[in-house]
Order: C-alpha cells, then structure tokens, then sequence
C-alpha cells in the first residue's frame, strides 16, 4: 500500500504529515454538470423559480462547500484558502449546466478535494432548488480538470 498516502505501511488509514513540505501556491480547477429537463434550464435561466436565484445560491453552496471539505473528507487537512472562483455555463446542447469551480491557497498540500467539493455542493444545491419541478436530474462528470503546484507539479486532463 505505499503508494495509497493515506494508508501506513500495515495497511492502516491515517492523515498524511505534510509538515516538511515546501509552501507553495497550489490551484485546483474541477467540473461537474446537472442535467434536466429544457423548461427547468430555462426556469434556472429567467429567474423563475419560487426558491429563488438558483445560480447566486449555488455560488455561495460552492463557496461554502470548499470551507468546509475537512469536515466531510476525513483524511483532509483543514487549509487556509486564498480564492474560490465559481462559474456557470449552460450546456444548450444537452440541457443542462456546467460548473466549474477554481480553488487557490498557498500551503503545504493541494486543494482538488477543496474543489472538486465545492462543484459537487453546487450541484446538489441546484437540484434541491429545481427538485419541485424536476426530480429527473442527473448529476454527471464531476471531475478535476487541472491542478499546480506541491511536489507532484501540474496535471491537466
């Protein structure tokens, strides 16, 4: 299991110690879509959902979701986050939303569980939004689309 980081080597779970790591500056950009049905993308669009802007409430989910990743990722360090950039794009052709999420600290570990928690927040937030009028979503591709900085250097898919 040595190379599993959150495993010693009997096998038993623990939180990795990245007390010599080096300070760097690390980013994290994951993605994630929710697909529904047309009338409810453009529901989401004019406005016209009684609960409210379900983009302005997703961005703070988003926002608060990253904050909150060590309390629901075990093994995560709690980190001191510089910057959450969250966007939205409509996906016309399969009729949905995508949401991309950007998170940055300068630290000593990487921060795509930051991320990748925070675009699954949103979207869970957009369906428990739109879920009076559409309980068919489908919550896909949650993915990290690229990530700098620490040891490992850059990954982009």
């Amino acid at each position: 299991m040595t190379n599993l980081t959150h495993f010693d080597d009997s096998g038993r779970v623990r939180m990795v110690d990245v007390s010599s790591k080096d300070v760097t500056t690390r980013i994290a950009i994951a993605s994630g879509e929710i697909h529904m049905q047309q009338t409810t993308l453009e529901h989401i669009q004019q406005g016209k959902l009684k609960k409210g802007d379900v983009l302005a409430v997703a961005d703070v989910a988003a926002v608060m979701g990253a904050k909150k990743t060590p309390d629901l990722i075990p093994m995560c360090h709690p980190l001191m986050l510089s910057g959450i950039d969250v966007s939205f794009a409509a996906l016309e052709e399969n009729c949905g939303l995508k949401v991309e999420v950007s998170v940055k600290c300068n630290g000593k570990t990487g921060v795509e569980m930051e991320a990748l928690t925070a675009v699954s927040t949103a979207l869970l937030t957009i369906y428990d939004m739109c879920k009076a009028v559409d309980k068919g979503m489908r919550i896909t591709a949650i993915q990290l689309e690229e990530k700098s900085g620490g040891k490992s250097g850059k990954f982009k898919r």
